[in-house]
């Protein structure tokens, strides 16, 4: 198996952003306005307020998936646009994704780490569990309402990564 890659964002990545993320969205929802402003202006909406965006490579493959860190002004950061190309899954490429998102949240000068999600999604609440992510019924109640989808929010105690 190809080993995988880390690539931080860069101009010319932005349709891979906007590509692997709408696949998955419009395959199991509907597009909502926030996804579209996110993945059509990332520049704006993650990047200019301190967020980063990250891809995995896979050698031959490229970019099979992309994840960002997006700050919400209010000392937190939300985990979000997480995807996976449809052929790359099941090469762990999520994971690795995942937990170079905690390390980058753990390293940005914020106190929460969040993520909204849908329990449809049930192999990437899966995969939020076992990195150590917990449901929170706090996240849900401040942040659930910004994707009419969302029925499960998740956070992530940044001390953990600190630590480590």
């Amino acid at each position: 198996m190809t080993a995988l890659k880390l690539v931080e964002y860069r101009e010319d990545l932005a349709p891979h952003f906007r590509d692997i993320n709408a696949a998955w969205i419009e395959a199991m929802f509907e597009m909502e306005a926030h996804d579209r402003e996110v993945l059509d202006d990332p520049q704006t909406h993650i990047l200019d307020s301190g967020g980063t965006i990250l891809f995995v490579e896979a050698g031959d493959s490229g970019v099979i998936g992309t994840v960002a860190l997006m700050p919400n002004g209010a000392g937190g950061v939300e985990l979000t646009k997480m995807g996976v190309t449809e052929a790359a899954r099941g090469r762990k490429a999520g994971e690795f994704l995942l937990d170079a998102a905690i390390s980058g949240a753990a390293a940005m000068p914020v106190d929460e780490l969040y993520l909204l999600t849908n329990r449809k999604c049930e192999a990437a609440i899966h995969l939020y569990e076992k990195l150590g992510f917990v449901h929170d019924a706090g996240i849900m109640a401040r942040f659930g309402g910004d994707y009419a989808r969302c029925d499960v929010a998740m956070s992530y105690d940044l001390r953990l990564r600190r630590a480590a």
